[in-house]
């Protein structure tokens, strides 16, 4: 039953993938614990393995496009790896209601960003052609960098959220390479943090298969019905949904205490 459940969660994770082109996967670590009873110590790895698998199927066609800024995705992997191994280490030393609680905030942070969110291009860093002056805006990358690093090592998020407004606003990066550039540094990220996780805990491979499988369906088949749907209307929508998601989660963790 379990594994049945896994594959609804993992569908329509994937759905809002595709719809949105990023953000739905902050979901899943919500889903493996409420949903599927899992602790958050195994919900991690797993939300970790969906994320990252879903980030590289994404980002084929961005690679295959030259739509990827491979040096600034360079420096925030560079930074962003021992940072998500130092989250990680954090993350074992808290109890799993104080990992809860910051999970909940971060999705109330990633809410206000999908709300505030208008495409708007910074012009921070001057662009050069397809490429960008990275080595003046080093300053910039590497902070980011370190900050969605530690995020993805702690709870397991891809961090889409913020590293599309960081090279979109701080950076002036163009949209298409935005994202392009962030689904290859939560590949990056992912994989660092899964490897930090793997140590600590056992991981549910039937669940895991289950999740990641039909999160990648449905985040393919959405993305190609997404061009016909009002993407605005559904983020703002989506999150509402975060929100309550993340009060849900609160309620219950003050209901423990």
């Amino acid at each position: 039953m379990t594994w049945v459940l896994a594959l609804g969660f993992g569908a329509v994770i994937g759905v809002l993938l595709g719809l949105l082109g990023g953000g739905g996967s902050i979901l899943a670590v919500p889903a493996l614990v409420f949903g599927l009873g899992l602790g958050i110590e195994q919900a991690i790895p797993i939300s970790l393995i969906v994320v990252g698998v879903a980030s590289a199927v994404g980002a084929l066609p961005k690679v295959r496009a030259h739509q990827v800024q491979w040096r600034l995705a360079a420096v925030f992997a560079a930074t962003g790896i021992p940072a998500t191994f130092a989250g990680s280490a954090v993350g074992r030393l808290l109890p799993e209601q104080a990992l809860l609680t910051g999970f909940a905030v971060v999705m109330v942070v990633a809410g206000v960003r999908m709300l505030a969110d208008r495409g708007d291009t910074g012009t921070a860093c001057s662009t050069q052609g397809s490429g960008i002056d990275w080595r003046r805006c080093a300053s910039r990358a590497v902070p980011a960098g370190l900050v969605v690093g530690f995020l993805t090592g702690l709870f397991g998020v891809g961090g889409g959220f913020l590293i599309i407004p960081a090279l979109v606003l701080m950076l002036g990066v163009e949209m298409p390479v935005a994202v392009g550039t962030s689904l290859v540094i939560i590949v990056a990220n992912s994989a660092a943090g899964l490897v930090s996780h793997l140590s600590s805990t056992n991981i549910d491979w039937t669940i895991t298969a289950a999740f990641a499988g039909t999160a990648i369906a449905g985040s393919l088949i959405a993305g190609h019905l997404g061009t016909r749907s009002d993407t605005g209307r559904l983020q703002r929508w989506f999150a509402y949904l975060v929100f309550a998601v993340a009060a849900y989660v609160l309620v219950d963790v003050v209901a423990l205490r």
